[in-house]
């Protein structure tokens, strides 16, 4: 096995493969040579060549997405990181472990003119978890005796150990900064940045480590219970006639069933879920959009609850906001067990335990004996939803909306969805999805920036095949997704064409103005069909209905290349067809 002659570039890839991380993404680059001399000589690492440091990063986080495990991305110095950041901010918010590992310059050439050079110290600032800056080894020929010393020069032999000694010291402290690190990435889930300064030569090797990193133990890291918080929660959930459970992002499986089937027969309580939150029951209601827009005054009173309790992440409906910020709760108490964010500015707890921990004590001290008809009453309201949902289908021609029904209902058992922001997540709220699929979404920072690249690192790490939907904008915003040897034939990409930002559309603004097309709708002609040749993807084109459900037929069977659906949809009649659902319903 070969290694960097740089102590401070096997101490590093040591400490990685300590602590367990396997899927390292190097983007190609001259400063992190040390590195990747490191990594890709030892055949536990997974080791991924991105080029597109944006991209790489993001790739970086669709993997630490499905397994839950940190994933660092490996770049060299000056402008490289900073292309890091969008997905360090997702990573951040979204609560993904990724190590983001900079070579740097020592600090002797930066701001002295030289090119990529740029201040690299605590970079991200509070987007990350830890800021480990490490020390640069001393220069190897500073800490050798000249060949042809003798004992009477004690001067040189005590500057040697001094030397050494400093050595060792920086040595020590590089380790425990690395550790630290690596172990805030575990227990906060979520990014952190190890800043590595190599001075040149840079490519030298060796065939032995030359380091002995001392071993570190992990602390161990238990959940607190609070019974005496639990007992007064169960006590005002008891006495609580309308009870709304909200629950945001979450990764699939993440709370047991049995504890939905217990708050399912309490008829004071409703489950409002987002797609992405994974949880499914005959009971819930999924889709909160559909079952509050068409609310008036006295609707929004009635659903009005006394305690709400949030699980999971972050909320993509607007309309539930709205509705949460305008007829408060009495209560609010959000169950994480890192933070809580006060959406609704009612926050009054945070209880800091997994959502099965906390059901688990909380739910053998409640009364459920209240009588209610809070849920009976919103799951008639949720029927005729239902059923006006369908009927609007029946009355609408071919359109953005037309496609997601379509689309939704064409994505294969027991497979992932990814999903884009923007439009493409809002209109996929509209609609139910099969028990057996998976949704993931970024929803931290609600970039469009990585949703590509996020799918195609999900489809390399996840054991179900995977389908990505997303609108134009950020599909050819991500375009260098694609610039990526690591997708597989069974990736599926869906782009909803509507020849621009269709959002906007929908927002108040005057719309169909130059203006307006030029800096709000960005109005394009771009379609996908060369990007899909150079990147060897199968491409497929429809703007009709029929051919749409045709198409869908076989798109997702075994082919020997990825495929690329793309679909133009009018973007005139896209927003009053969204804005009219929602009066239809009512």
């Amino acid at each position: 096995m070969q290694y960097s002659k740089i102590p401070l570039a096997q101490t590093v890839v040591t400490l990685c493969k300590t602590h367990n991380i396997k899927h390292i993404i190097i983007s190609p680059g001259s400063r992190n040579a040390p590195l990747t001399i490191g990594f890709t000589h030892d055949d536990f690492f997974e080791c991924y060549s991105i080029v597109d440091e944006r991209c790489a990063a993001f790739f970086a986080l669709g993997i630490a997405q499905q397994t839950q495990e940190p994933t660092a991305v490996i770049c060299t110095s000056g402008s490289a990181l900073l292309n890091y950041y969008p997905a360090v901010s997702e990573a951040y918010y979204s609560r993904i472990p990724i190590v983001v590992i900079s070579a740097d310059r020592p600090k002797h050439l930066v701001d002295i003119g030289d090119g990529q050079t740029i201040k690299q110290k605590n970079v991200y600032g509070e987007h990350v978890f830890y800021s480990a800056n490490l020390k640069l080894d001393l220069r190897e020929e500073t800490q050798k005796q000249p060949k042809d010393e003798v004992p009477i020069f004690k001067n040189l032999e005590n500057k040697f150990e001094k030397l050494l000694g400093l050595q060792n010291g920086i040595q020590s402290q590089n380790e425990t900064e690395i550790h630290q690190a690596l172990h805030s990435a575990v227990i906060n889930s979520g990014p952190v940045h190890i800043n590595v300064p190599f001075d040149e030569p840079l490519y030298k090797r060796v065939d032995e480590l030359t380091i002995s990193p001392i071993p570190f133990k992990l602390p161990n890291t238990k959940e607190s219970i609070n019974a005496i918080e639990i007992e007064e929660c169960a006590e005002i959930w008891s006495n609580s006639s309308k009870k709304l459970i909200l629950v945001g992002v979450l990764q699939p499986n993440s709370i047991e069933a049995k504890w939905l089937n217990e708050l399912s027969k309490d008829d004071s309580v409703i489950i409002m879920t987002e797609t992405t939150s994974n949880l499914h029951h005959k009971d819930i209601f999924p889709s909160i959009d559909k079952l509050i827009a068409p609310l008036d005054e006295e609707g929004f009173k009635m659903l009005q609850p006394d305690v709400l309790l949030t699980l999971g992440g972050l909320i993509v409906s607007k309309k539930v906001k709205r509705f949460l910020r305008g007829y408060k709760p009495k209560y609010h108490w959000h169950i994480d067990e890192y933070n809580a964010n006060d959406t609704f500015f009612i926050l009054d707890r945070h209880i800091k335990l997994r959502p099965n921990t906390f059901f688990d004590v909380f739910l053998s001290g409640v009364n459920g004996n209240l009588k209610s008809k809070y849920k009976t009453y919103w799951l008639s309201i949720r029927q005729k939803r239902r059923d006006k949902h369908d009927k609007y289908l029946e009355t609408i021609s071919f359109s953005d909306f037309i496609v997601f029904d379509k689309l939704l209902k064409s994505i294969p058992d027991n497979s992932q969805l990814q999903v884009g922001n923007s439009s493409a997540i809002r209109y996929t709220q509209l609609f139910q999805l099969k028990n057996s699929v998976t949704v993931f979404c970024n929803r931290g920072t609600s970039g469009i920036d990585g949703s590509t690249s996020t799918a195609i690192g999900a489809a390399l790490a996840s054991e179900e095949r995977v389908t990505f939907i997303t609108g134009d904008l950020s599909f050819f915003y991500d375009s260098n997704a694609l610039w990526n040897n690591y997708i597989s034939n069974n990736f599926r990409i869906i782009v909803i064409n509507n020849s621009g930002g269709g959002i906007f559309r929908i927002l108040p603004g005057h719309k169909n103005t130059e203006n307006f097309d030029t800096f709000f709708e960005t109005k394009h002609h771009l379609n996908a069909s060369n990007l899909s040749k150079m990147y060897g993807f199968e491409y497929i084109a429809v703007d009709e209905e029929l051919a749409l459900t045709n198409t869908l037929k076989t798109f997702y069977e075994v082919s020997n290349q990825p495929k690329l659906l793309e679909i133009f949809t009018p973007s005139q009649i896209n927003d009053e067809i969204l804005i009219s659902y929602f009066e239809f319903i009512k």
